[in-house]
């Protein structure tokens, strides 16, 4: 987690595959992070943009990574709320329950 921090240091920029239910996480762009995704096996069109605030616990929904019409996301937000909800378990799950001081 500390590693991940590293880049923007009060959060995290994340890749989210929401089918296999794994994230990618740090650097200074979630590119970087899809990459790592893409590079391991996974498919581009389950792969979404996040970030996670781990001083409040909670999660973001923005990245150039999601515009994409062909899903009908045409804004960096998340515009479906149960992908947000997946995302959110996903996240949380991987990386939430750490107390920041």
């Amino acid at each position: 987690m500390h590693e991940m921090l590293d880049a923007l240091g009060i959060y995290i920029k994340l890749a989210v595959d929401v089918e296999l239910s794994v994230l990618a996480g740090g650097g200074e762009l979630h590119v970087d992070c899809e990459q790592v995704l893409l590079g391991d096996g996974c498919e581009q069109q389950n792969i979404w943009g996040a970030d996670w605030y781990p001083f409040n616990q909670t999660v973001g929904y923005e990245s150039i990574i999601n515009i994409r019409p062909s899903a009908n996301n045409r804004s960096m937000k998340i515009q479906d709320s149960a992908l947000r909800r997946r995302i959110n378990q996903i996240v949380k799950s991987l990386l939430g329950g750490v107390q920041w001081q």
